[in-house]
């Protein structure tokens, strides 16, 4: 009898638990997995000290280390984001690791007490080729491509809502423009090689779709997908069992049928008719209009460097994107080795413009594990004027580094069209860590600006930084990639202006 009472007990407080799981909208996991998730949590909570003894160490994982993942959770949630009693990297002996010099002295400081960390561009994008839609990005910080079907619904409006909060831009992805990226934030509409939402029913390029497109939508500027880092060069197949109505009606696809992404594409054929097609969206469009790309052979960037010289046509801006692989699904040899990491494709890119003289005249933007601070202050250092964030702006919604995306198992709902995962997310909670996440990192770059020196981000230069050469020796950032005197470093003009916006008042 007795047994039987604490087994009834036992079962109504594990029913109550279960209900009380299902109903909150905190924890996506425990929505959809009612009592066993609080396995994972107990799990997490007692981690370092398993791999203390059987695993590794904090800073061992990959893609993200548990420091990081660690860092961009308690970011998300407003909690404290410090770490005690020193640091768990081998300081002297890891090769390749950045550290910037600060500075005693400084002439110009950022404020560092603003509660919404604003941190706008140094350069107006589309402003140097005169758009009619030029503009300054009021955040350096935005919300890196993620297209919905890759991402679920909810996922996309969580991200939406909270770049909107923080003042940052959401890039749509190729997947075309969908009703969840209509939820308050600004957005950079990308076109892929198969044009979802602006195509013919043969795939081709349809202008008059695109121009309505943007009519209805805040799309500040287009972005051209030439490749990404998850799979450079690489063409893929959505099949037709994934085609639901919803994503047909949102790309522009027959229902229940396969479509195919082309490696390349078909409306426009070189670098000379690339340009011809970018003055054309952006006559057409008022938009600034710019290119993303992992980088591989030079020849592309060279050419597309010499015409431009010319300054009849030219991109807005060039979105660098690191080859080491996202949150795309990819076969492990894209993944691992095919195009550039990001520091040495972007510097190789930066430095074909910087010989020209033309890195003035249009906007950097790098994307690829730039969400860390640290990784984001090496970027600006060679030449970023922004950066975007992916997998990082996933974490902050809850992601939890299953490495399931390409199943659409993705057990915090953020990577698959499930709906019974899916529905564990809830858009108006993770939209608020979403924010938090992005003004903090903003804030984060406005502390680095001051140990360095400067008012702004932008203005953090090559010689800021070194990175570690073997043991107890170092070299300047500029000698690892082999920049000149005064690359990596805005104009006179631009470094007043910025200076001028960030210290006003």
């Amino acid at each position: 009898m007795q047994a039987r009472k604490i087994g009834a007990v036992a079962a109504t407080a594990v029913a109550a638990l279960a209900a009380r799981d299902l109903l909150q909208k905190r924890h996506a996991l425990l929505r959809n997995f009612p009592v066993v998730g609080h396995a994972r949590y107990l799990l997490e909570t007692i981690g370092p000290e398993l791999r203390q003894y059987i695993v590794t160490s904090n800073e061992e994982e990959r893609p993200f280390s548990r420091d990081q993942r660690s860092w961009i959770y308690a970011s998300a949630k407003e909690e404290n984001n410090y770490f005690g009693f020193g640091t768990e990297v081998d300081v002297e002996h890891v090769q390749g690791h950045a550290y910037l010099k600060q500075r005693t002295f400084a002439d110009a400081l950022p404020d560092l007490h603003d509660p919404q960390a604003a941190l706008p561009s140094a350069k107006v994008l589309g402003g140097p080729r005169g758009r009619a839609g030029a503009f300054r990005p009021t955040s350096v910080v935005n919300v890196s491509a993620m297209s919905f079907g890759s991402l679920s619904g909810a996922a996309i409006t969580a991200l939406n809502k909270g770049a909107a909060q923080a003042g940052s831009m959401h890039n749509t992805g190729e997947g075309g423009l969908s009703p969840y990226h209509r939820s308050g934030g600004d957005l950079v509409l990308q076109l892929g090689t198969a044009y979802f939402g602006c195509r013919n029913e043969d795939g081709s390029f349809n202008l008059s779709k695109l121009k309505d497109v943007v009519a209805g939508a805040p799309v500040k500027a287009i972005e051209i997908k030439l490749s990404q880092g998850a799979k450079p060069g690489l063409g893929g197949m959505l099949p037709g069992a994934k085609v639901t109505q919803e994503i047909a009606d949102i790309r522009g696809i027959p229902v229940g049928k396969d479509c195919a992404s082309p490696s390349r594409h078909t409306a426009f054929w070189d670098v000379d008719s690339m340009l011809d097609f970018v003055e054309l969206l952006a006559t057409e469009t008022g938009l600034p209009v710019g290119v993303k790309s992992a980088v591989g052979e030079q020849g592309f960037w060279q050419e597309l460097a010499t015409l431009m010289a010319r300054r009849d046509r030219g991109v807005d801006f060039v979105t660098v994107d690191g080859g080491e692989g996202g949150t795309g699904a990819a076969p492990r040899m894209f993944a691992d080795s095919v195009a550039l990491p990001f520091r040495m494709g972007f510097s190789r890119v930066y430095g074909t413009f910087a010989e020209l003289g033309l890195t003035d005249e249009l906007t950097f933007i790098g994307s690829g594990k730039l969400g860390l601070p640290e990784n984001a202050a090496v970027a600006f250092a060679l030449g970023a004027d922004m950066i975007n964030v992916a997998r990082e702006a996933m974490l902050s919604i809850g992601c939890i580094q299953a490495q399931k995306c390409h199943t659409d198992k993705c057990p915090t709902g953020i990577a698959t069209q499930n709906p019974w995962l899916a529905r564990g997310l809830d858009p108006a909670s993770k939209a608020d860590r979403a924010a938090n996440y992005l003004r903090t990192l903003r804030k984060e770059l406005l502390k680095v600006s001051s140990a360095v020196g400067v008012a702004h981000p932008g203005l953090i230069t090559p010689a800021d930084v070194e990175m570690l050469n073997g043991d107890y020796e170092a070299r300047p950032l500029a000698e690892v990639y082999g920049y000149q005197a005064g690359w990596g470093e805005l104009s006179t003009q631009l470094a007043k202006e910025i200076t001028a916006l960030m210290t006003e008042g």
